[in-house]
């Protein structure tokens, strides 16, 4: 039995024992109940049916992952073990059967085996964070997403759930504000304003072939291949949408809502000068600029220009990183690149900077791989499929993002 359950079970007796008490009182008394009796009759008996049912979907969900052990166990040949409540992992050899077709299955649902914090999972060298990643194949595949995302190299706050139910997230769109209040003056109010921005779980799929040869040479890191390639295609095509997504039938770009910084003017129609970028630097607030998920991100061709930018003493503004691997810096911030970021141009908004922990990544649940030996028959390759339901949004509406937009010449 689950602490979950032993803790609404704990609960229901104590709702039990209050109904009891008051039952039992106006039972001594010869009476019916009083009219707020009958208001707290009423509400703890809503309570005790409301406990009923979570109890009975909570040991319902646990004996069906039961049962699905138990099946999985009797076609492997091997004895169930019980899992741990909140895992999913999997371990590596009921993957290699899975990819093989010795395991009778046709998916394989690759989850977290714990607590994940993608932010740990970063692109770079071992110092940079990569001797903090797992081996795992699940942490794996999520590298290589990572690497082709650079909002999700950036630090976004990842929302990882079982399920793919819309959640809403609050959103921040205004602070509160102060202001001095003479003696005996009424003190204006000023609240924050608070919305909600429904995160959902669009589903993203690709299609790996394999040849037949390559899955039985044993000497092939094919779980590596897997991870690779579904990783790299899951990461195009979320990553994209994360930049620059409409929020119709995609995720939410950060782009969409984030607001603009600075709209440039210079020599050069769309592109930005010294000036701009330190305006577009100082346009984000402090606490903002503090934070570790603090980073630019621009295309490669915007990074060409804006290489070549010089202060008034002639030093290039751009610094490189001084270990291998280690992003180069902007204004003493990271520098990422993305090629959905808009290019150079009037009206483009081409660079991005700020606190990138304020744009939230919902993933539902973990990876599913399914296999088909079928749909390649003729050329024997076997088909994998990954699927990932994901959803994204910018909530904080306050300027934790802002974007250079380019200007017209002058």
């Amino acid at each position: 039995m689950s602490e979950l359950v032993k803790r609404l079970r704990e609960r229901r007796a104590n709702v039990w024992e209050q109904a009891k008490t008051l039952a039992d009182r106006a039972a001594e008394e010869n009476r019916s109940f009083e009219g707020e009796e009958e208001r707290q009759w009423t509400a703890l008996n809503a309570e005790l049916d409301a406990l009923d049912g979570r109890i009975k979907a909570v040991l319902d969900g646990e004996q069906r992952a039961k049962e699905t052990e138990d099946q999985f166990a009797a076609l492997e040949g091997r004895a169930s073990k019980p899992t741990a409540a909140g895992t999913g992992g999997k371990s590596g050899d009921e993957l290699r059967r899975f990819l093989r077709g010795e395991s009778g299955s046709r998916f394989f649902d690759v989850t977290p085996s714990g607590p994940v914090d993608f932010r740990s999972l970063t692109k770079g060298t071992a110092t940079a964070g990569g001797n903090t990643v797992p081996t795992a194949f699940y942490d794996r595949l999520v590298a290589h997403l990572i690497e082709n995302s650079a909002i999700m190299q950036a630090g976004a706050t990842v929302l990882n759930t079982q399920s793919g139910e819309t959640i809403q997230v609050p959103k921040t769109t205004a602070h509160s504000t102060a202001a001095i209040v003479t003696e005996g003056s009424a003190i204006a109010a000023s609240d924050p304003a608070f919305g909600q921005v429904p995160l959902g779980a669009y589903k993203y799929g690709m299609l790996v072939q394999v040849s037949r040869e390559l899955i039985d040479d044993t000497g092939v890191d094919l779980e590596g291949y897997l991870a690779m390639s579904a990783g790299r295609a899951l990461g195009n095509g979320f990553g994209a949408h994360a930049i620059t997504g409409t929020g119709t039938g995609q995720p939410r770009g950060v782009v969409t809502d984030a607001t603009v910084g600075v709209t440039g003017a210079g020599a050069v129609s769309g592109a930005p000068n010294g000036d701009n970028l330190i305006d577009l630097f100082h346009s984000v607030i402090a606490p903002y600029r503090a934070s570790s998920a603090c980073r630019w991100i621009l295309k490669d061709t915007t990074v060409a220009a804006v290489r070549k930018i010089k202060d008034t003493t002639g030093q290039y503004i751009w610094q490189p990183g001084l270990q291998a691997g280690a992003p180069d810096t902007l204004l003493g911030k990271p520098v990422l690149t993305d090629p959905n970021v808009a290019g150079v141009a009037v009206n483009a908004k081409s660079i991005l900077f700020g606190d990138f922990s304020q744009y939230f990544v919902r993933l539902a649940g973990g990876v599913r791989f399914e296999r088909s030996d079928d749909y390649a028959f003729n050329t024997d390759l076997v088909t994998f499929r990954a699927l990932l339901r994901a959803d994204a949004a910018l909530v904080d509406l306050t300027g934790a993002v802002k974007v250079f937009q380019g200007g017209a010449a002058t």
